[in-house]
């Protein structure tokens, strides 16, 4: 898709972005995913209207667009995004398996209007009993279990 058509659906993120701010819903984040050239699914950040740290505008939009498409996946969709992905919007990302993420803001520049995920990129790398927030291994037999009927479950949706 020529960089011309892009732009109307990251106006529309940054729409969504200044929109979602300026009425207090939360952060400065908007987000909208596309397929075949119209928008399937709409986000802004509405981490403090909601009392919701995941209500980031990735994960809203992501959402919409999975109940609009009746799919827990992505395939075939562009997302357009005010900012460049943090690292928990970049996991759902990824779980959600769209072909392309398009982002305006670079995560330097949320970081300098206040929104820095540094630490959380650092902590991913480090051993769970090294983490900044206590991490206990409690190994369950049961929790294996699980895990085994799971592996085993004849009727399994995977993903």
């Amino acid at each position: 898709m020529p960089e011309q058509q892009h732009n109307p659906f990251m106006k529309e993120a940054i729409a969504l972005s200044r929109n979602g701010s300026s009425t207090n819903q939360g952060g400065p984040f908007g987000c909208v995913i596309v397929k075949d050239g119209k928008i399937v699914g709409r986000g802004s950040n509405s981490v403090t209207s909601t009392n919701d740290p995941t209500a980031h505008a990735e994960v809203v939009a992501i959402r919409d667009a999975c109940r609009s498409l009746g799919t827990f996946q992505l395939t075939g969709c562009d997302i357009y995004t005010s900012c460049e992905p943090c690292p928990m919007c970049l996991g759902a990302i990824y779980w959600a398996r769209p072909d392309r993420v398009f982002y305006a803001n670079t995560r330097h520049e949320a970081a300098e209007a206040g929104f820095d995920d540094a630490f959380i990129y650092e902590e991913i790398n480090v051993l769970p009993t090294e983490r900044k927030i206590t991490m206990i291994h409690t190994p369950d037999p049961d929790a294996m279990q699980v895990f085994r009927d799971w592996i085993i479950k004849p009727d399994k949706t995977p993903y």
